[in-house]
């Protein structure tokens, strides 16, 4: 019912033919932006990463987080947990998985914490073994392009609908978790057909696009309408020590670091790293970061210091922040990093300086 619902509101088919999505400007259906930046800081939660075993979320995470002053979580999602990666059956979906999106939405506005929905497996792209879809999102093969489009237009379509009723200010949507290195001009318009879908349904859903080449790089084309988010992963010599799903994460690092180059990284290294996004803020846009953090293999001394830099940063400049993630290698809970004195919490291993040096990097009030 509800693909038919779909194919009616976006006239995605005349004859039997793929038509091309009509691309209308995103800022003319979208409210007018706020001046100032979200200042949304919090977590990445996994229950909804993978694709394989979703499961519930934990009440007790946003008992903490709220406790602590965090006013955000984002949700990284793959399709594969409520559809199929098949083009025949890409438009069917099982709707019982809601339930546990229907349930971090409600904890959300249970504890006053903005949830961001992110598809991190998107019909046609996954920054995770991407080469498992069918079809690219961002390939070459404009038809290919076309179907993935179609498809990741209609599950937008459909979480825009089953959370129309949610005040804007309790949820946005992330479209695609770290797109690939391309033309500004093709992720253009992949984010206006969505953010035409999603808003053709819900016009004032607030709508995040994460960076191209990986979330590195804003895109100067995007609606200013938009929330565009940057990652803190850099230098990944420090944040993605010993990573297995990295190549060449093995110099024991320091902060600050000088690599093999003869590059040194610091404080001031951060900063001309994220000028691009600076100079963006200055042209009227927002800029949230959705990711960072560090790994637990990176000495905890050395992290904290690097995480330090980082935050004071985005702290005179006013950014937000999502670590990823809460519990687990890169978070404050259950890390299992070596050289930390934990603090047992609420049946958790806590990292209280790393907590600490998060309080720390937010501006309150």
């Amino acid at each position: 019912m509800y693909r038919r619902y779909f194919l009616k509101q976006a006239g995605m088919l005349a004859g039997g033919a793929l038509l091309a999505p009509r691309l209308l400007s995103a800022a003319s259906l979208s409210p007018s932006a706020p001046a100032d930046l979200p200042r949304w800081y919090g977590f990445n939660l996994t229950e909804l990463f993978s694709g394989n075993h979703p499961g519930p979320f934990q009440e007790t995470d946003f008992e903490m987080m709220k406790e602590w002053g965090f006013n955000f979580v984002r949700i990284p999602m793959s399709y594969w947990n409520w559809s199929k990666p098949d083009p025949d059956h890409w438009m069917e979906i099982d709707e019982s998985v809601f339930k546990w999106v229907d349930q971090v939405v409600d904890l959300g506005k249970q504890y006053d914490i903005h949830v961001c929905l992110n598809l991190h497996r998107i019909p046609g792209y996954c920054i995770n073994d991407g080469d498992k879809e069918p079809y690219q999102l961002f390939g070459k093969d404009a038809e290919g392009r076309q179907k993935s489009l179609t498809a990741a237009m209609y599950h937008w379509s459909y979480i825009a609908q089953r959370y129309s009723s949610v005040a804007p200010d309790k949820v946005s949507f992330d479209l695609i978790n770290e797109p690939p290195y391309m033309q500004p001009e093709l992720y253009n318009q992949v984010v206006t057909a969505l953010s035409n879908a999603i808003h053709s349904i819900d016009p004032h859903r607030q709508i995040i696009a994460d960076g191209i080449s990986v979330g590195t790089a804003p895109d100067p084309l995007l609606s200013k309408d938009i929330i565009q988010s940057t990652r803190g992963y850099a230098p990944m010599n420090v944040t993605h020590y010993q990573a297995s799903w990295v190549r060449g994460m093995d110099t024991l690092p320091t902060w600050p670091m000088k690599l093999g180059d003869g590059q040194v990284w610091d404080k001031a290294r951060l900063a001309q790293h994220f000028e691009p996004w600076r100079a963006l803020v200055k042209d009227g846009y927002r800029i949230h970061v959705g990711e960072w953090g560090v790994y637990s293999h990176t000495p905890h001394p050395v992290a904290l210091a690097f995480m330090r830099d980082q935050l004071s940063l985005w702290k005179e400049w006013g950014w937000g922040w999502a670590l990823w993630n809460f519990r687990g290698d890169f978070g404050i809970l259950d890390s299992n990093r070596k050289d930390v004195q934990y603090q047992a919490y609420k049946g958790h291993q806590l990292d209280s300086e790393m907590l600490s040096v998060l309080v720390d990097g937010m501006i309150k009030g």
